[in-house]
């Protein structure tokens, strides 16, 4: 044998189980390259070869506790026990298979099983694992986490952004690297330095293991008994199984960059040829039991496969497709008490998080120097005297992981908020928001329970890095919820709806509006809704449509000029949007004019104005105005940012439209 197995423990039972369910995925691994020469599947992710690490790993664990796997890790979802006709069905785009057809191989999970499937992006997951294991933690629960990543995977900056969390955090978190040997058709030789990815997990203060990945009793093993240590005493651990990939990146892509001999020395490395070399000399495996395993499988397989192949193609309903973006949410309206105090913009924000965080237990604060320090704007300041820094958490710099760790705080039952310092930073955290948050519902059901705090805007010299305001990134994504309000009063109510939805909301608030602008506020807790804008003046002529600093503009502009004919919008929320609102107002007025602070092109006035056109054209007695700032990145010098600016412009624009 090529492979030496080293066995003082286990029994015959054991034994035989490990083989049984690394022969499983194998022989369904078999059917599915026949199936896809066949065209009756799309593609395939081969994992021949590999089956040792998924069984290994996946027998190491508890049942309840979490698995994140990748597109070659078969053997996870069946050592699970995961029904076979649902899998069928799922890699056929059928209504019985995990994703209703909007998804295809493994990009899936299944909260009954524990299992939470990959995007193809790969990295978010590593993040998503951390905030699993958060919540396993701060519920003083002994579980661990298990993600996998390829070494290919290993050079994106989430790999390194989740062990760096998980090292500070001492989650219990194993991060397995299925080794084997190339990226597409990229060699190891081409992606690192290092002798041996496990080297990395000392730059983390990380204990590290290599483990032979096509050798199922060290595997198991050993990785039963880190998995032990782990969940008494709970901290992470990097572990490099090496192995190798038999079959192409997917079936299209072959393996003729693979040299033969490299090819060969694997192939007589086989998981399960050596095991089932091993089991016979050992006598606990014979032709007899050999014969049957692989019959009940092949039963198993067959029966499994014609019930998906029976289904019905997915029914094709708009509707639904529409209706499963969200998680459903069933606001609830808390009137605001009588009692009423003044608050600036900030105060409100801050009173917002103290109620919110009294209201849900189990809801969690991340963002950089929010704990002691207070955040950068100190609305924040004081959290931890009551809520402790197991709620309010100071985080590393790495966004992406972060919000990563917000979904998983939501997979495993918790809610999370993550401040983002500054709105523009978001662009390093933009791939889990927008690929990862805004599509888990739809894709399999799960929602995404978090809430993103976004200090923006311009008017106060930050320049172009803290400065922008960038809604219209996630205005046009769907599954995505976008909160811009421009009042204290609005803002408390608007942000406790923002953390009793259980939908991803990005919450926008204007820095220069955060210690500038006053309101009664009640002091009782109280919410509004989400979708309805807010009529602030009312005239027959014109509809200004607005928010954010936009709206004190206007106000502003409009007293100044004394002018009395506007129906003045404040928009309040983005998405979902008023649209009733605006076409109630337009069709009465005849002419609109929308006011954005974003740079003009591709703002989400533009696509305010594309709706108003649809919607209200016969009512039009003038072109649609637009105004918003300068198309170039916002500058620092006062003079520059006034220009750059809109409110000037629309005052040129508003007495062009009024004269029209």
């Amino acid at each position: 044998m090529t492979i030496e197995y080293k066995n003082n423990t286990l029994s015959e039972d054991v034994l035989l189980d490990l083989f049984r369910s690394m022969l499983k995925p194998r022989m369904i691994e078999e059917k599915m390259l026949i199936l896809l020469r066949q065209g009756k599947i799309s593609k395939w992710f081969s994992g021949i070869g590999q089956e040792a690490i998924s069984v290994g790993v996946t027998k190491s664990l508890l049942d309840d506790e979490y698995i994140l796997p990748m597109h070659r890790n078969l053997g996870v979802f069946t050592s699970r026990n995961i029904p076979l006709n649902r899998l069928f069905a799922q890699w056929q785009g059928k209504a019985s298979g995990f994703t209703n057809g909007r998804d295809r191989s493994f990009h899936f999970g299944i909260q009954e099983y524990k299992i939470v499937g990959m995007i193809s992006h790969l990295g978010p997951q590593l993040g998503v694992a951390d905030g699993i294991s958060l919540a396993n933690k701060l519920r003083n629960e002994k579980r661990i986490t298990a993600v996998f990543t390829g070494e290919g995977g290993t050079s994106e900056g989430d790999f390194h952004e989740a062990l760096n969390i998980a090292s500070v955090w001492d989650l219990p978190v194993l991060f397995c690297i299925e080794n084997n040997g190339y990226g597409l058709s990229t060699p190891t030789s081409e992606q690192y330095r290092c002798r041996d990815l496990a080297e990395r997990g000392a730059g983390y203060g990380m204990e590290s293991h290599i483990i032979d990945g096509n050798n199922i009793l060290e595997v198991f093993s050993r990785v039963s008994e880190i998995a032990e240590s782990i969940r008494n005493n709970p901290r992470p651990a990097l572990i490099e199984f090496k192995t190798f990939r038999m079959r192409g990146h997917e079936e299209a892509s072959g393996t003729k960059y693979v040299p033969q001999d490299l090819m060969d020395e694997w192939e007589a490395k086989d998981p399960i040829f050596n095991f089932e070399k091993y089991l016979f000399e050992k006598d606990i495996l014979n032709e007899a039991i050999l014969t049957g395993i692989k019959n009940d499988i092949q039963a198993e397989i067959e029966e499994n496969l014609q019930s998906a192949f029976r289904e019905n193609p997915v029914d094709v309903d708009p509707s639904k497709e529409l209706g499963d973006v969200f998680k459903e949410f069933k606001y609830q309206e808390i009137s605001p008490s009588i009692k009423k105090e003044e608050l600036r913009f900030i105060d409100a924000i801050s009173q917002s998080l103290k109620e919110s965080l009294r209201k849900h237990d189990e809801l969690v604060f991340m963002g950089q120097d929010i704990a002691d320090y207070g955040g950068v704007f100190k609305i924040t300041e004081g959290f931890i005297e009551e809520f402790g820094k197991d709620r309010i958490r100071n985080t590393p710099i790495c966004e992406s992981a972060v919000i990563g760790a917000a979904m998983g705080l939501s997979i495993n039952g918790m809610k999370a908020m993550v401040e983002m310092q500054f709105s523009d930073f978001v662009s390093s955290g933009f791939n889990p928001i927008v690929n990862y948050l805004a599509k888990i519902n739809y894709r399999w059901g799960q929602n995404a329970d978090v809430v993103v705090r976004m200090p923006c805007g311009g008017g106060v010299g930050a320049g172009p890095f803290h400065s922008q305001t960038n809604e219209a990134w996630f205005t046009k994504v769907p599954g995505l919820k976008v909160v811009y309000p421009a009042f204290p009063y609005d803002a408390k109510g608007l942000l406790n709806t923002a953390f009793n939805d259980p939908n991803p909301v990005l919450f926008f608030e204007h820095k220069a509006l955060y210690r500038s602008v006053r309101q009664e506020v009640p002091v009782d807790y109280y919410t509004l809704p989400f979708g309805k804008a807010s009529k602030l003046r009312e005239g027959s002529e014109i509809t200004i449509i607005t928010y954010g600093a936009g709206v004190h503009w206007a106000m502003e502009i409009l007293d100044e000029m004394d002018y009395k004919g506007a129906d003045l919008i404040d928009l309040r929320s983005l998405q979902p949007l008023d649209l009733e609102c605006i076409c109630l107002s337009v069709n009465r007025t005849g002419k609109a004019i929308v006011l954005t602070e974003d740079s003009l092109t591709g703002s989400f006035a533009s696509e305010i104005s594309a709706l108003i056109s649809e919607k209200c054209f016969k009512s039009l007695d003038a072109p649609i105005m637009r105004v918003g700032s300068l198309d170039t990145p916002i500058p620092f010098a006062q003079q520059l940012e006034d220009q750059y600016l809109p409110k000037q412009r629309f005052r040129m624009k508003l007495q062009d439209l009024i004269e029209y």
